[in-house]
């Protein structure tokens, strides 16, 4: 290990206790979304930067969620890498099924509790505090480094990364590290699309004992449902390098996602997550509405699955639909330069090769893919995400730091 690459690991162990006071406390900002309300913890970012010493901006097109921006040129010219993470996480609720504070950031048995602690808290504290080491050694790297701690992820929304990558071109780079949850045993390299649809039915209505008299908007909720299941028989068309990767990482992906993610990352799925309809138990419903959440894999187009809704749409002229979100599916190459830069650092400080994988959620890092610019995620498991008792193993937390960290210095110091 070089000298350098020596200096930024003794330095992790070192302020091991500073960089998990850190995440704590970030935990502690609270920034869910909705609402999206992110000032807090962007300050609080702000303010760890500024004791640092580095300068940074904030840009906040949406003055309740602003983005942290920051970036440093290195001694000699060379590559851009960015850093992303995000700062707003998934409401909580009324925090009944919660054994632990969840804005508590509380330390217990060697995890670390709280909201946002796996998504993405601690991949955005990785990103934090990569940048700040990499900044002491800046009169010895090449090219240029970027921080992007960005708003309004969780809900897809304009504000955050999009707004960044649509406005401020200086974040694009050459590549991208994003620190999300999936797994520390694997590397994600693309990620499903989701297409959110929604769907109405208007019926006359009538009396429930007269269900001669009207359709009901429920029953026809139901078949329309069960025939849209067509659009998880559409095939996807796939090149063989990517083939090869999704069957190459099937047991990293039930490791990393749950036994039975690797059956399902190259089909398409349908998820029905609201259906709404009905007053009273004695009447036949005259109005049901239920939203769809359909996942596009690799391979698989917007055009060919609205082709499919449409014709099970036309043998229903009691309802109508309405596109609610879309986000093409993405990848980069499966075997990218900063793959194998992490797959050799992680192996060092632990001894396994994580694989390259394509994720079922989404993520920011899909903007940079789809300008063309690779961008990978490595981050801890998925504990609780999106749940309750959401933590993060100390010892993981401080692994992602390091493979960041190091991870980062190998892109810019091998070209």
């Amino acid at each position: 290990m070089s000298e350098d690459r020596q200096q930024i690991a003794d330095w992790i162990d070192e302020e091991r206790a500073r960089i998990v006071e850190f995440f704590r406390g970030f935990i502690r900002c609270k920034s869910p979304n909705p609402p999206g309300d992110t000032t807090e913890a962007a300050r609080f970012i702000g303010d760890f930067l500024t004791r640092e010493g580095l300068d940074h901006r904030f840009i906040a097109p949406q003055p309740q969620m602003p983005n942290v921006v920051a970036s440093f040129v290195g001694a000699k010219p060379g590559r851009h890498l960015v850093l992303n993470g995000h700062i707003d996480v998934f409401p909580v609720g009324d925090g009944k099924d919660w054994t632990k504070n969840p804005w508590g950031g509380e330390l217990v048995d060697g995890k670390i509790y709280g909201r946002g602690a796996c998504d993405m808290k601690c991949g955005t504290s990785a990103s934090v505090f990569t940048y700040a080491f990499l900044h002491r050694l800046r009169e010895r790297l090449k090219g240029k480094l970027t921080l992007t701690a960005v708003s309004d992820e969780e809900t897809f929304g304009p504000w955050g990364a999009r707004y960044l990558m649509e406005h401020h071109p200086e974040v694009h780079g050459d590549c991208c590290l994003n620190g999300e949850p999936g797994s520390p045993y694997t590397i994600r390299f693309g990620e499903k699309g989701p297409l959110w649809l929604e769907f109405k039915i208007r019926t006359k209505g009538a009396h429930g004992a007269y269900t001669h008299a009207s359709e009901s908007a429920t029953k026809l909720a139901q078949r329309l449902i069960a025939d849209l299941e067509i659009v998880t028989e559409i095939k996807p068309q796939l090149s063989d390098n990517i083939l090869r990767s999704l069957e190459a990482a099937r047991a990293s992906t039930d490791k990393a996602m749950g036994p039975g993610a690797a059956d399902i990352v190259s089909k398409v799925t349908l998820n029905i997550g609201v259906i709404e309809g009905g007053l009273k138990v004695n009447m036949v419903p005259f109005a049901c509405r239920f939203e769809a959440d359909i996942r596009l894999p690799l391979g698989v187009t917007h055009e060919q699955v609205m082709a499919e809704v449409r014709k099970v749409l036309s043998r229903y002229p009691q309802a109508s639909m309405e596109e609610l979100n879309f986000n093409p599916p993405s990848y980069c190459p499966p075997d990218g330069a900063m793959v194998g830069i992490l797959q050799k650092n992680v192996e060092a400080e632990r001894g396994y090769r994580p694989q390259p994988i394509v994720s079922l959620g989404g993520t920011d890092a899909r903007l940079w893919r789809y300008r063309d610019i690779p961008a990978y995620v490595y981050g801890p498991f998925p504990t609780g995400m999106g749940s309750a008792d959401e933590h993060v193993d100390v010892e993981d937390f401080l692994h992602i730091v390091k493979v960041h960290a190091l991870s980062a210095y190998d892109y810019l110091m091998t070209q």
